[in-house]
């Protein structure tokens, strides 16, 4: 099922629920995908494009948390805590910290990388590999961790 439908099926069902905050994060991952299709003219959205969609959506709500929060409006704060719940739902199984450490060790073995003049060529293959199960910045990180 693509993840289209998905949305499609879970906005139908928080709008059973009346589950506004769902139903806010769900209409806007829809109008993203929307939106990608419009500038696809018509090709297919890979589950790469969608996966990018989604975590894009998440770094937007956990930035503008971290804005209201440190201007104390735990009101909007919390609202796009629990968007970025929502949307999380959605994105495929997050790999664990020692999960991520053994992938990068091993692409750092594939990619022959001995120091962080090499962060280049394992954040490159690292980001293609592991889209949609951890965020740029844990790869990133974990990648200095290990090449320093």
């Amino acid at each position: 099922m693509s993840l289209e439908n998905t949305i499609n099926d879970a906005i139908k069902t928080a709008m059973r629920e009346k589950d506004k905050t769902a139903l806010d994060a769900l209409r806007a991952v829809k109008s993203q995908i929307i939106l990608l299709k419009t500038e696809a003219r018509g090709a297919e959205v890979s589950a790469e494009q969608e996966i990018a969609i989604l975590q894009r959506m998440i770094k937007q709500r956990k930035d503008s948390y971290e804005q209201f929060a440190a201007q104390e409006r735990t009101d909007l704060a919390e609202v796009e805590m629990a968007q970025m719940k929502i949307i999380e739902k959605f994105l495929p199984q997050q790999l664990s910290a020692e999960e991520l450490e053994t992938e990068i060790k091993r692409i750092i073995a594939e990619t022959g990388a001995e120091s962080a003049k090499d962060l280049g060529k394992v954040m490159g293959t690292a980001s293609k590999a592991l889209a949609g199960k951890s965020d740029g910045k844990s790869i990133s990180e974990m990648a200095k961790k290990l090449l320093s």
